[in-house]
C-alpha cells in the first residue's frame, strides 16, 4: 500500500513562497490503479516526484508499503559520462539487482545496438527515452509512476511500451498523471483531479472527467 498523508509542498519563488500541493491525501492498494487529472502547472509532476522519493514534502508524509518506480521514461538520473550499459549496472546496484539477466531485455527493447556501450551524453532524446523506459521495465516494481510517459516516441515504440506496462504488468499498481482525460479514461479504473493544490477524489473516471471538464482552462 502507498499512502499520501496530509502532504503539502512549497517552493520559494521570486514572488515569495508558493504552495503547489495543499494537504493532499491518497491511498493506493497493491494491484490497483488511479489516474490523476490536472491542467499544466497543477502540480502533477511534483506529486510524482514526491511519490518516487526524488523530493520530500514540506509537510505531511508518504508511506510506501511496496516498491515504487521512478517516473517512467525519466532519464534525469543518468550519468552522462557513463555508457548506457554502465548506467544499467549503476541503477541495478542502487536497487540491489543483478544486472546480468537484464542485459538481453534492455538490448532488445532499446534497439540501441552499439550505442548501448556509448556515453549517454551522446544520445538523442529518443534514445534516452528508450533506455529509461527499458530500465524501468527491467527492474520489477510493485507500483509504477507514469508521468504521461506513454505519449512519447513513435507509434511502434508506443505500442511496445503499452504491451510491457499495461498487459504484461497488469497485476501491478500504477499512478498515471495527465492533463489528457482520454488517456486516464483508457487506462484507469478510478481517478482524481488536482486543482489549485487540492486533490479531489471521485467514485469513477466519468465523475472525475465531468468535474475536470468544467474547470477553467
Amino acid at each position: 500500500m502507498i499512502e499520501i498523508l496530509d502532504v503539502c509542498k512549497d517552493y520559494q519563488t521570486r514572488q515569495g513562497r508558493r504552495r503547489v500541493l495543499d494537504h493532499v491525501n491518497l491511498r493506493l492498494e497493491r494491484g490497483r490503479n488511479v489516474g490523476i487529472l490536472g491542467r499544466n502547472g497543477a502540480g502533477k509532476s511534483t506529486l510524482i516526484r514526491l511519490l518516487s522519493g526524488a523530493e520530500r514534502p514540506s509537510e505531511g508524509r508518504i508511506v510506501r508499503g511496496m516498491s515504487v518506480s521512478w517516473p517512467l521514461a525519466f532519464g534525469g538520473a543518468f550519468q552522462g559520462h557513463l555508457t548506457g550499459m554502465d548506467n544499467l549496472k549503476f541503477i541495478c546496484r542502487v536497487y540491489n539487482v543483478d544486472h546480468r539477466p537484464l542485459v538481453p531485455f534492455v538490448e532488445e527493447f532499446t534497439e540501441l545496438g552499439v550505442y548501448l556501450r556509448e556515453p549517454v551524453s551522446h544520445y538523442s532524446t529518443g534514445m534516452l527515452t528508450r533506455l529509461a523506459f527499458a530500465l524501468s521495465m527491467a527492474i520489477e516494481f510493485d507500483c509504477f509512476l507514469i508521468d504521461e510517459a506513454m505519449v512519447v516516441g513513435d507509434a511502434r515504440f508506443h505500442e511496445r511500451c503499452h504491451i510491457e506496462l499495461f498487459k504484461k504488468r497488469r497485476d501491478r499498481a500504477f499512478i498515471l498523471v495527465s492533463h489528457d482525460a482520454d488517456v486516464i479514461r483508457k487506462y484507469c479504473k478510478s481517478a482524481c483531479v488536482l486543482h489549485e493544490g487540492k486533490l479531489y477524489h471521485f467514485p469513477s473516471v466519468k465523475a472525475a472527467y465531468g468535474f475536470y471538464g468544467g474547470l477553467p482552462a
